[in-house]
């Protein structure tokens, strides 16, 4: 392994100067070395100072642990490096605690003040696996530390933390019960929650705390079930496990009135004139409460959120939505899991076997639902037995007149199985279809009689066992089938086959008069060979016998009941001497002895051959007491449905002021209000969201929170289909339109007073005005830091402003609007220029902006998000200063343009000044040093750089999507310098243009641990739109999304190196709070990211 050569360097020699070879594999070596010198290699890898050396270590011990080898001895050696600075090593440190830390509790409490203190830790991982191995330490002395813990890691910022947090809450609980009071307030604020991470999670924890608190499942009831489609797979089907049981509880049955209309039949037909006419008056009254039937909104929420999860590609969720339907939905809407269901017969035996069980169950009470799909149930020759047995079961389910003729040929194809229990249900199958259908039962009964004569013994036996049942049902016309079964007797050795043929015989030896005695003859020559199970039906028959014909069967009765006497048996001593003292008058006997022929020759019911599943479906279906027909550990029965409702408005959630306007209600909002008001009309928002002064957007505000009260709640937004959106887009790009051409007949009209909107977005255009100028005069060699940039800008807003003001004044209203729209009409041209800003009057005319002012292809709010690069200000940073460099002076700026050479490189511009009296010559780089996986493009050789001269260049360099710095030499002639250049991680991605919707379709799938929130306050000063994309776009080379939200702005961009996709999303709350969310697959990325944009907001 790599570590190897590198530690025998590190100890100073090779092997064969006396040092111990290691082996390469710890875990194959075992058989060689003694076990005292056991992993001694490992640990003195875990001991030594290199952290590559212990990342090594750590590797192979927990490759050990994966192909289960023990690595319990290596505990106080791996524990002692819980903490390591490096993250990797404390990563793989976790994970060997999480395995080993409730074996080995003693020495894991010693670093407990270690996890502590990893709960504290910046990376989302290590606090998650902290609370991980602090809540598999089971010590009932630590449990107010977890709890601590648990509390803490409920409010971290991460959701991945969170979820972590939920797992804990089950394993503190079984440690000590008395904490529940507790964890019900942690699991109460888990489950308000809006991630989907998390939501699974503290579903479980719910459910294994205390499943009986329903009350805390009512807020968040319409929240789980929004959320349930992007949950994880296992906590899908919690989720929906337990939104069962709560259905059952809040909502009304949707089948009640037709078990009503059933009930009313039933009395009809049965009921008697008296009770009719005593319960007239209580009829009466119940039909007056009696209303029809109204599904809750909240019931169809349920129903319609999980019915597209019948696709997912997990078995257990599919079962858990079919379970859902079975025992929540009408009816008429169950029929749409049947497809799904046998989708899953596809699937491996396992899940085969648990679906079936489930099918049998349902295709009891709804046989139509399954009877489209009969073939999938047909058995192939691979099937196991149990899967086979199963699909007879649903077969003979599904069996009715129609199908049965198919069914039977089917059944007849199976009885010539290898299998032999395949073949025995196979019989027992077509005994149960000739019972339950009239017409086929002469052709069952025909076909099995056939089956007598077959070569396999056990084929035989079954088929006489279900004969016997099939003949108790029309015994008279079937005497020539009871003599044929008695011939038999001699080959027939199945105890079960050989008693129900002497039952037969003894039951119906009024019909077989000549046969019955001969029978009894032959079974007494051979009743002491015969199995319990036989004896005491030859003890009946020679009882039955000897009451209907006693003359053929007196000694041959004293006989078998003589033998039976002394058997080893004491159940045929007992049932002999019963039977002795029933049917032989004797003075001692009883009154008993009148009835004894009533007794034994009592007219029987016909045995029902009923399905094993009929009685299963009180269990719930899916569940291991279901699969197991028995009550399981932990089961928790479905609740009946409750007579009345209980009251839906427990589910209302009451919404913070500030999320009462949605984006699709203000949509709707700028749609209706030209028609209500002109005024309102004309001083609604104006189109670009970054120059929309203060005042409009607070009114509007205003106005959408009242349009908000009056149009509803929020739940009934909630289930307005998507299409409308896309509606309402259309409507917002026709509204802008009209509203553009009002603007300018308004504008065109001499003497008329501007309105006070129209005042503050002149005022807005001056201020963007401003900008352009300073931007014009600013240029990347002239700024040396940050502070001199800020300086200038403030100095120069001063000295321009006036005059700026001026122009913009006289400026015509066509050409006013040129800012809004410059970004959208040549964006490559943008892309290319170079980093020194052109003023923005030449970059496109007026006239130009003018023709084309209707033609915009999103949203205007592009507009200074997209050019950053070109206008906002460029930080410059040192490289090399001109006292190290001995008058040479080297800064660097991130251009964020792509480096022509090769686009996953990022550009870096560098500027190079002679502040020497000579001449620098052969200027460039050498020996470049990066690490593993950077590459760096050094730039063109400079031959000569005259005193006092500046020289621009351009590099290239691929940081690997990290923020480590690249290490180079910079060289002269006579001198080299050691330099080193590392990235702000603002400066690893290039921005990405996408519509909104793209960026909602990106963003959901970039959920979980890829998701990182955190809340800020935004400063006075960083109020304004412009200002936040400004200050967003200075900390990160971000491209502006639209959005339609006035109180949300949304950047995308993607690494330069790898592509993957970084989503920002800045959130306005109340007041100054504000909430930032950033999504990429990269979570060092977003990590850092959150803490640069909040710091660029800060200042």
């Amino acid at each position: 392994m790599a570590a190897s050569p590198a530690y025998g360097e590190e100890k100073g020699g090779s092997s064969s100067l006396g040092e111990p070879e290691y082996g390469h594999d710890p875990a194959s070596g075992g058989i060689f070395s003694s076990d005292y010198k056991r992993h001694d290699d490992l640990k003195e890898m875990l001991d030594s100072n290199k952290d590559s050396l212990k990342l090594e270590a750590m590797k192979r011990i927990v490759a050990m642990i994966a192909r289960g080898k023990n690595a319990s001895d290596l505990f106080p050696a791996v524990v002692k490096n819980v903490a390591c600075k490096n993250i990797e090593v404390k990563k793989l440190v976790y994970v060997y605690l999480v395995r080993y830390a409730e074996e080995q509790q003693d020495l894991a409490l010693l670093s407990i003040s270690t996890f502590q203190r990893g709960l504290k830790d910046p990376n989302q991982l290590i606090r998650a696996s902290a609370l991980r191995v602090l809540s598999s330490i089971r010590v009932p002395i630590i449990v107010p530390i977890m709890m601590l813990a648990i509390k803490e890691a409920a409010s971290d910022m991460s959701p991945y933390v969170r979820k972590t947090a939920a797992h804990a809450i089950p394993k503190l609980y079984s440690l000590d019960s008395d904490q529940k009071d507790q964890l019900i307030e942690v699991i109460e604020k888990l489950l308000a929650d809006k991630t989907t991470l998390v939501a699974g999670s503290v579903v479980m924890a719910f459910e294994e705390v205390c499943p009986e608190r329903i009350d805390l499942i009512h807020k968040n009831y319409r929240k789980l079930c929004n959320l349930l489609i992007d949950v994880e797979e296992w906590g899908q089907v919690v989720i929906i496990n337990m939104l069962t049981r709560y259905a059952r509880t809040q909502f009304l049955s949707p089948n009640q009135n037709e078990s009503l209309l059933e009930e009313s039949v039933e009395k009809a037909f049965y009921g008697s004139e008296e009770e009719d006419a005593k319960d007239a008056k209580a009829e009466a009254a119940s039909l007056a409460k009696r209303k029809p039937y109204i599904m809750d909104p909240d019931h169809r929420l349920l129903l319609r959120n999980t019915k597209p999860l019948l696709q997912s590609r997990n078995a257990a969720v599919v079962m858990a939505v079919a379970q859902l339907y079975f025992h929540l939905a009408p009816k008429a809407e169950v029929g749409v899991i049947a497809k799904a269901l046998v989708r899953l017969l596809r699937s491996h035996s396992e899940v085969q076997y648990v679906v079936l069980q489930n099918v049998a169950t349902m295709s009891i009470k709804r046989r139509g639902m399954f009877e489209p799909y009969l073939k999938s149930f047909y058995i192939r020759s691979t099937d196991p037995t149990q899967i086979k047995i199963l699909k007879l079961e649903v077969l003979t389910n599904l069996a009715n007149e129609t199908n049965i003729s198919t069914i039977l040929r089917e059944f007849q194809t199976y009885i010539r199985s290898m299998d032999k229990d395949f073949v025995a249900a196979t019989i027992q199958a077509i005994g149960r279809c000739a019972t339950n259908i009239g017409k086929v039962r002469d052709t069952c009964l025909n076909g099995l009689v056939q089956l007598l004569s077959n070569r396999d013994e056990l084929v035989v036996a079954e088929s006489v066992v279900v004969i016997k049942k099939l003949l108790q049902m029309q015994p008279a016309q079937h005497s020539e089938i009871i003599k044929h079964m008695a011939k038999l007797t001699d080959n027939i050795q199945v105890p079960m086959a050989r008693a129900s043929i002497l039952w037969l015989i003894g039951e119906y030896c009024e019909h077989v008069p000549k046969i019955a005695p001969d029978v009894l003859r032959k079974m007494a020559k051979s009743f002491t060979n015969e199995e319990d199970i036989v004896k005491l039906q030859v003890i009946n028959l020679a009882a039955k016998l000897y009451l209907t014909n006693s003359k053929q069967s007196k000694l041959l009765t004293q006989y078998v009941l003589n033998l039976a006497k002394y058997d080893q048996n004491y159940d045929i001593r007992d049932r002999a001497r019963f039977i002795r003292q029933l049917i032989v008058p004797t003075e001692k006997s009883g009154a008993l002895n009148k009835y004894a022929k009533k007794l034994f020759l009592a007219q029987k019911p016909a045995p029902i051959l009923e399905s094993s599943f009929k009685d299963r479906d009180h269990f719930q279906l899916g569940s291991l007491s279901h699969l197991l027909n028995a009550k399981a550990v932990g089961y928790q029965e479905l609740p009946d449905w409750p007579d009345e409702a209980p009251d839906p408005s427990v589910r209302n959630v009451e919404v913070p002021e500030w999320t009462k306007c949605t984006s699709r209600e203000k949509r709707k909002e700028k749609v209706e209000k030209p028609f209500y008001s002109d005024s309102e009309g004309e001083s609604g928002p104006t189109e670009s969201a970054d120059s929309e002064p203060e005042s409009v957007s607070k009114e509007s505000g205003s106005s959408s929170s009242s349009g908000s009260s009056s149009s509803g709640s929020e739940e009934e937004e909630e289930e307005e289909e998507e299409g409308s959106e896309e509606q309402s887009e259309d409507k917002e790009e026709e509204e802008k339109r009209t509203k553009r051409k009002k603007e300018g007949s308004r504008k065109a009209a001499p003497g008329s007073t501007g309105s006070p909107s129209e005042e503050e977005e002149e005022e807005e255009g001056v201020k963007k005005a401003k900008k352009k100028a300073l931007q014009g005069k600013k240029s990347c060699a002239e700024t040396s830091s940050e502070e001199a940039s800020t300086s200038e800008s403030s100095s120069s807003g001063s000295d321009s402003g006036s005059e700026v003001e001026a122009k913009w004044r006289k400026m015509p209203p066509s050409s006013r609007a040129g800012p809004k729209e410059i970004s959208l009409l040549d964006l490559d041209d943008f892309t290319l220029a170079p980093p020194q800003p052109v003023p923005s009057s030449s970059i496109v005319s007026t006239s130009l902006v003018t023709d084309l002012e209707g033609l915009t292809l999103t949203d205007t709010s592009l507009a200074p998000a997209l050019l950053s690069p070109a206008f906002g200000t460029v930080r410059t940073y040192e490289l090399l200063h001109r006292m190290a460099g001995e008058g040479l002076s080297v800064e660097y700026c991130f251009s964020r343009q792509p480096f022509p050479g090769d686009p996953h490189m990022v550009a870096v511009q560098i500027q190079i000044s002679n502040n020497t009296d000579a001449e620098v010559k052969s200027l460039r780089v050498s020996e470049p040093k990066p690490l593993s996986g950077m590459r760096i493009q050094e730039f063109p050789e400079i031959e000569c750089l005259a005193p006092g001269d500046t020289a621009s260049v351009v590099m290239g360099i691929d940081f690997c999507d990290s923020t480590q710095a690249a290490n180079f030499q910079l060289r002269t002639q006579t001198r080299h310098f050691y330099v080193s250049i590392q990235p702000p991680v603002g400066e690893l991605m290039a921005p990405v243009f996408m519509s909104e919707n793209e960026f909602k379709k990106e963003q959901g799938k970039l959920t979980g641990m890829s998701e990182i929130t955190e809340k800020l306050t935004l400063p006075e000063k960083c109020q304004s739109d412009h200002t936040i994309v400004q200050q967003v776009t200075s900390a990160a080379n971000v491209g502006r999304v639209p959005c339609g939200a006035d109180n949300e702005y949304r950047f995308a961009a993607k690494t330069v190196t790898s592509g993957s996709l970084v989503l920002i999303t800045l959130e306005r709350r109340e007041g100054t709070a504000a909430q930032l969310t950033v999504n990429s697959e990269k979570m060092v990325i977003g990590t850092m990211l959150v803490k640069d944009i909040i710091q660029a907001l800060a200042q």
